[in-house]
């Protein structure tokens, strides 16, 4: 016999991995899951709430059905709001009255189930986004339910529900054309408001990105000052058309510093840059003592200041005084006015270390350029009711204020 090895078939085997086989989607079996408890305790949302909490039901995969059901009373058809086929419950939040005391119920059942599972949350914002992008395929009244439910959501803090997410889907154009978003941000605000200040309101707003732009909100012919304040007025909400005017005054104020830097970078002829003051001053209406406050502003913004020299800084203050003292001239028209300006050039100097100093000289020059009348320095010096740096000031004008008596008695 031979001692060789007899050939035998070899080979490797290949171990295959077990795939997991998902089961298929049935948010229909989910829904009407859902609605049953409804029915089962008859809308009563405490027995709703702890009979969900104890079912095995798939949230996560259904997160989005969960709340249609709880909006609507059953799910919607994909891509719409209109009701699918299946079971359904008439206890949801737009079969309800339009009133905040029958809602708040169901955000406070909400909130229940979040903390019990967070990550419902993202499901929450999808739904209301698809609601609030379809405003106008709902009734006059669903649409007031839905913004007492989201003014309702945001004051019970719900969860973390960011507005951002929430709230940019209203701007759609042909939404706020047919003046929809305009109606229901107004039941929002006048909800939102009865149990928040109207700095709450404004914060959320600032997170949704909407803070500067109420305007947005209305309709391309009504977005005018006049409109957005009749329309708040008329609507009971007077803080906001205060803030929106607050607003608009800011950015005119902005608009008019900015012209005025302008023209000053460019070294324009003094009675240009005093016609553009006015232009703005007769459009936006602005306080005279406000404009003085921005002239003064405007003129010590565009020194080149020197880090470290303080004679080269007093040579650029008082020759940008001496530049301009035709365009302050030609606002302080009164004594209050003048007073006005000397408590800015207390503040500036008193804020701004490298100033400090400058302030008797400051106040000396404008006294010689005529901008400054004595009686104005003297009331200051006698009368002053800023405190900022007062005594240091006050000690510092002695001289100036001492000359200035003399020249007095002698006339």
């Amino acid at each position: 016999m031979s001692s060789k090895e007899k050939p035998t078939l070899g080979g490797t085997r290949i171990k295959t991995r077990k795939r997991n086989i998902a089961a298929p989607l049935d948010p229909a079996a989910f829904s009407d899951a859902v609605v049953q408890i409804y029915l089962d305790n008859a809308g009563d949302l405490e027995l709703v709430a702890k009979n969900i909490e104890s079912s095995d039901l798939n949230f996560s995969r259904y997160g989005d059905t969960f709340f249609e059901v709880v909006f609507r009373g059953a799910r919607t058809q994909p891509g719409t709001i209109k009701l699918d086929e299946g079971e359904c419950h008439p206890y949801s939040i737009f079969d309800c009255e339009p009133k905040r005391e029958v809602i708040l119920p169901s955000v406070l059942y909400i909130q229940k189930i979040l903390r019990r599972r967070p990550f419902l949350i993202k499901n929450l914002e999808n739904v209301m986004q698809k609601f609030l992008q379809s405003l106008e395929l709902f009734e006059e009244n669903e649409r007031k339910k839905l913004a007492i439910f989201t003014a309702l959501a945001f004051s019970q803090k719900l969860s973390g529900l960011p507005p951002e997410t929430v709230l940019q889907p209203l701007l759609k154009d042909n939404l706020v054309a047919k003046g929809l978003v305009l109606s229901f941000v107004t039941d929002f605000f006048r909800e939102y408001l009865v149990d928040n200040s109207l700095d709450d309101l404004i914060s959320i707003l600032k997170r949704g990105k909407m803070e500067d732009n109420l305007q947005d909100f209305f309709p391309s012919a009504k977005r005018t000052p006049e409109a957005i304040s009749e329309h708040f007025t008329k609507e009971g909400l007077l803080p906001l058309v205060e803030y929106n005017e607050k607003k608009l005054f800011e950015v005119k104020l902005k608009e008019m510093k900015a012209a005025i830097t302008s023209q000053i970078a460019e070294e324009a002829d003094v009675a240009e840059v005093i016609e553009t003051v006015k232009q703005h001053v007769k459009e936006a209406k602005f306080p005279d003592i406000e404009v003085v406050r921005i002239l003064w502003d405007v003129l010590m913004d565009a020194v080149q200041w020197s880090g470290k020299n303080q004679q080269q800084n007093a040579n650029s203050a008082l020759r940008q005084v001496k530049a301009w003292a035709e365009l302050l001239n030609a606002f302080c028209t009164t004594g209050k006015l003048e007073l006005e300006l000397m408590y800015k050039v207390q503040i500036q100097c008193y804020e701004d270390a490298k100033l400090m100093k400058l302030f008797p000289e400051i106040i000396r020059s404008l006294y010689d350029q005529d901008v400054l009348a004595e009686d104005t320095i003297l009331h200051w010096f006698r009368k002053g009711t800023n405190p900022k740096g007062r005594q240091t000031f006050v000690k510092s004008l002695e001289a100036f204020v001492k000359w200035l008596e003399e020249a007095e008695e002698e006339e």
